[in-house]
């Protein structure tokens, strides 16, 4: 008996982890502190300093997984609705509101003191300003109230290669302005396309998403235009210098196929083609700054 009840203990406490962890949104997470990393180093002629660095992205890291939990915390309503989102921890029960409240919270504070003690006070105010944008006004208030919300708020998600640049510099510049800018443009296309695959939900939450508020084509239309408009903006790098030929070959390429897959979804769609072409948006994304990283280095 007494190894039964240590069993179901166990799988309780994993479960119970597994819903922290789910909160933290951490693949989204995960592709924030690459282009963080990226930041870093674009930002260093040589080596990172390595403490500085580690303790930069930890404290990035956790402020943004307390964004990803205030945002569960305050879209529960929504999500328990919406069918991508019904088994989340809140909506399901398999935690209280005041338990996430707690959790995001704590791991917020901990990320900020991480960065005023460990890294520099730029870095964690430009942080917790990222996380009161995508908490606080993206979620409460912009999603709600007019369908450019993603356009609007995508300065907040964008912010993480800044950041990782003023973590080893202590000082904001230009160049990464532009790799906030890339993102910020590609941020609209890779929501709409999720946006159009799941029009019904966010009609149902009553969300004004783009899809829902003007119409699919009208979306399709605005994705295509963005791709164009990513491919130029993806191309500044190389023109100001902070970039050489394997990120340009690199950057053509990707931007081709975003820009492929934005006209397929607009004249040649099928049923998957919306998400589709948001799966190859993320692989664009991380692709992208990986060409900024080897290019970098090599």
């Amino acid at each position: 008996m007494s190894n039964l009840a240590g069993s179901q203990t166990l799988t309780r406490t994993r479960s119970t982890f597994q819903s922290y962890y789910q909160l933290t949104k951490p693949k989204v997470v995960a592709l924030m502190l690459l282009t963080a990393v990226v930041g870093m180093c674009l930002a260093m002629p040589g080596a990172l300093p390595l403490q500085q660095s580690l303790l930069g992205l930890l404290g990035i890291g956790l402020m943004a997984g307390s964004a990803a939990a205030f945002n569960h915390l305050i879209d529960q309503r929504i999500d328990a609705i919406m069918a991508r989102t019904y088994k989340r921890p809140l909506p399901s029960g398999d935690l209280s509101s005041a338990k996430v409240f707690l959790f995001a919270t704590s791991i917020g504070v901990v990320g900020f003191i991480i960065l005023v003690a460990g890294v520099n006070t730029l870095t964690a105010v430009l942080t917790f300003a990222s996380l009161l944008g995508y908490a606080v006004i993206y979620t409460l208030y912009l999603k709600r109230a007019t369908p450019q919300n993603i356009v609007i708020a995508g300065i907040a998600g964008a912010m993480p290669p800044l950041l990782g640049w003023v973590a080893v510099t202590g000082e904001l510049h230009a160049n990464a302005w532009l790799l906030v800018m890339i993102i910020f443009i590609w941020t609209p296309p890779h929501f709409w396309a999720l946006a159009i695959h799941r029009k019904d939900d966010y009609a149902k939450a009553d969300i004004p998403m783009l899809p829902v508020t003007h119409g699919v084509e009208y979306t399709k239309t605005s994705i295509l235009l963005y791709t164009i408009l990513l491919a130029l903006v993806c191309a500044m790098p190389v023109l100001v210098g902070m970039s050489g030929q394997i990120y340009l070959a690199s950057s053509t390429i990707l931007s081709a196929g975003f820009i492929y897959h934005a006209w397929k979804l607009k004249y040649k769609a099928d049923n998957k083609q919306a998400m589709e072409t948001f799966k190859f948006s993320i692989y664009h994304l991380m692709l992208l700054f990986v060409a900024l990283l080897v290019d970098h280095y090599i």
